[in-house]
């Protein structure tokens, strides 16, 4: 081969190479956003094979993604970290209609990187506030079903309210996630029982309880029971121990409430 002349088989790794960034940055935002492994190997696999890989493998850790794509006889795999895993609905929804669409064909790995980019942009929010005032209301909702009084309601749904909030401003600034469930647990259970009792509640207790149901991991606890019946115990079992850990934060941040306030349950 001539100096300065292109070799196929490189220039095919770097194309391979391209195609497994573009389906891991596809399969990694469908996880952050609160996707099962299921459904980001469906996303992630969906991208590499409608940008031109013949064969996709995939191997998904609680926080790292990675997959092996081939065309012919080249073959290249790549790993990548997986950010803070949370919940959102629309952004987890647009990534995997994105998917699709490039599973018909059509797109570049630099056409789905740009898709990505606006869907990270665009795909709309609601207001922390409302998302607050939601919560908060959930919260009191519930709190009812529970058997708490009609005065205990407005203090719960401001304390859950307050709780969210806060929450959502440590988490902003890069709180460890366990901390800040003990310290929501804390302060929404403080709030929630002060205000029940001035109020004049008989149902101080349950009060408290409610006022920090937003800590609840739903969505987790969910996918940690999906992803081991759905034959991927590893990250399953991983999200029920964080699941657990975050009831263990939310545990202690009530008792001291409890204390605090010389409430029994």
């Amino acid at each position: 081969m001539r100096e300065g002349e292109d070799d196929p088989v490189i220039t095919r790794h770097r194309d391979l190479e391209r195609i497994a960034n573009a389906a891991l940055r596809a399969g990694r935002v469908a996880m952050e956003s609160g996707a099962n492994v299921r459904a980001v190997h469906d996303v992630t696999a969906a991208v590499a094979r409608g940008l031109g890989a013949e064969d996709v493998g995939l191997r998904s850790g609680y926080a790292s993604l990675s997959v092996t794509v081939s065309a012919g006889e080249n073959t290249i795999t790549r790993m990548s970290s997986v950010g803070r895993l949370g919940v959102n609905q629309r952004l987890d929804t647009e990534v995997r209609r994105l998917a699709g669409r490039v599973g018909g064909g059509g797109f570049v790995p630099a056409s789905v990187h740009g898709e990505i980019d606006r869907l990270l942009r665009e795909t709309p929010r609601h207001p922390s506030w409302l998302v607050a005032v939601a919560t908060g209301t959930a919260c009191a909702a519930f709190g009812r079903l529970l058997g708490i009084d009609w005065a205990a309601f407005l203090p719960v749904l401001v304390a859950g309210s307050l709780g969210q909030e806060l929450r959502h401003r440590l988490l902003s600034a890069g709180v460890n996630v366990f901390v800040v469930v003990g310290i929501i647990a804390f302060v929404a259970a403080t709030i929630g029982g002060i205000g029940a009792r001035t109020a004049g509640s008989s149902t101080v207790a349950m009060a408290m309880m409610a006022s920090i149901l937003l800590l609840v991991p739903g969505v987790p606890a969910t996918n940690a029971q999906t992803d081991i019946m759905d034959g991927f115990p590893t990250v399953g079992s991983a999200r029920a121990v964080w699941v657990i850990m975050v009831m263990v934060f939310a545990s202690a941040g009530i008792w001291l409430a409890l204390a605090l306030m010389g409430v029994t349950l």
